[in-house]
């Protein structure tokens, strides 16, 4: 009985260096800071996030500035975490809750959030009426995904598959990537002289096939050519 004990006391503390070690890092693309449960869809929109884009973790009790705080009732802040996941994540996420003591009477929660293969992962009734979003993470914030971005999620991504007549209006593309290095929808939009629509599924098209890469940005996405197309 006493070996149990100093063997679980080990594991706490080797659990409360490894959450250290994450918070020092800081807030970033795969790690958010929350020192409490926020109300309604807020907390989902952080996992829905990191389940869109690649995983991440949420420590709940740990402060903006990297104030380990930890809970005083880490049994009802997980409880509305779950609950909140319940009500407004569409389809499901998987997550897993890790418990860590920081002290005899306070947790941190560690929700572990892999990169999702049903993506996207809508958050709804998220303040709006009944309004679903997608959201993606950039450097440390949660944005609302493009269209493109979300169309991209339902195809399945990127694809070798895919078909699609290389023309006029894919050549003048091609030029002014190799040009400018990047272009948005709205100015493939004004270079073809396209309809926003069309523009857009012209540009994800080619994404799908592996000559695009899009890129997330809070102020809007981009397109530049593919890695391997380029290359």
């Amino acid at each position: 009985m006493v070996r149990q004990q100093g063997e679980e006391r080990h594991e706490a503390h080797r659990s409360l260096d490894e959450l250290r070690r994450l918070v020092s890092l800081g807030e970033g693309r795969h790690v958010e800071f929350k020192l409490r449960v926020p109300e309604g869809s807020r907390v989902v929109r952080e996992i829905a996030a990191f389940a869109n884009s690649g995983g991440g973790r949420v420590l709940i009790g740990v402060g903006d500035d990297g104030g380990i705080v930890g809970l005083r009732d880490a049994d009802e802040e997980e409880y509305s975490l779950l609950e909140a996941l319940r009500v407004h994540a569409d389809p499901p996420i998987p997550c897993v809750i890790r418990r860590i003591p920081v002290t005899r009477r306070r947790e941190v929660l560690l929700v572990e959030v892999p990169a999702s293969d049903r993506r996207p992962h809508y958050v709804t009734g998220n303040g709006e009426g009944d309004r679903r979003a997608v959201y993606v993470r950039v450097d440390d914030m949660s944005v609302e995904a493009s269209r493109e971005a979300v169309r991209l999620m339902r195809s399945g991504g990127e694809g070798r598959d895919v078909r699609f007549e290389f023309g006029e209006k894919e050549t003048k593309l091609l030029r002014y990537l190799e040009e400018y290095g990047r272009i948005t929808v709205e100015q493939f939009a004004r270079l073809a002289n396209l309809p926003r629509s069309r523009a857009s599924q012209t540009l994800v098209i080619l994404a799908r096939a592996r000559l695009l890469q899009i890129h997330w940005t809070a102020q809007g996405d981009y397109f530049t050519l593919h890695r391997e197309a380029a290359a």
